[in-house]
């Protein structure tokens, strides 16, 4: 019997985070129409695409290429910036939180590697 991939749990993580900044950014529709344009303008339609492909990224969560998509996503988020402050804002943090999960996913592969090198 082989012992489970601990590794394998980090595409739930990434999927769960994925989800959470999805409805975050959605959560900047009321600034988009309080403090923009309105939603039905060019900065309406940014914020709920880039909430789509938060969405949408969780299907290739698991794949080799999801995560360098999931990070794609935190630097177009960033450079939103300059449209919705406030997107800009939720890409520097949520920025942070991508850091710490890559952080985490180096430390637990470095320590699975030590572990099987032992026996």
């Amino acid at each position: 019997m082989t012992a489970p991939d601990p590794l394998r749990s980090f595409r739930g993580v990434v999927a769960a985070t994925l989800i959470l900044e999805g409805i975050v950014v959605l959560l900047a529709l009321p600034v988009v129409a309080k403090l923009g344009d309105g939603l039905a303008t060019w900065q309406g339609v940014l914020v709920g695409a880039l909430a789509l492909a938060l969405f949408l990224t969780c299907a290739v969560a698991g794949r080799p290429w999801g995560i360098a998509v999931a990070l794609g996503l935190q630097l177009v988020l960033i450079a939103s910036w300059f449209a919705v402050p406030a997107l800009g804002v939720l890409g520097l943090v949520f920025g942070l939180v991508w850091l710490c999960l890559l952080w985490f996913r180096r430390e637990v592969a470095k320590r699975v590697a030590e572990s099987t090198s032992d026996s």
